[in-house]
C-alpha cells in the first residue's frame, strides 16, 4: 500500500511539474516616438530675422 501511495504522489507531482510545457515568452513591441517637424518651424526663424532687419533698418533711416 505504501508503495501504490508513493507512486501515486510522484505521478501528481510530476504531472504538476509538467502541466504547462515551455511556452514562448510574450513580449511587448517597443515604442518607438519619432521626431516629428513641421515645415513652417523650417521658415519661420528666417522670417523673424528678416522682420527684425527690416525694422532696425526703417527705425536707422529716420535720423535727421
Amino acid at each position: 500500500m505504501k508503495k501504490l501511495a508513493l507512486a501515486a504522489a510522484m505521478s501528481v507531482a510530476a504531472s504538476t511539474a509538467f502541466a504547462g510545457g515551455v511556452v514562448e515568452p510574450v513580449m511587448e513591441p517597443e515604442v518607438v516616438a519619432a521626431a516629428t517637424s513641421s515645415s513652417s518651424a523650417g521658415i519661420l526663424v528666417p522670417l523673424l530675422l528678416l522682420l527684425l532687419i527690416a525694422a532696425a533698418v526703417s527705425g536707422s533711416s529716420s535720423g535727421e
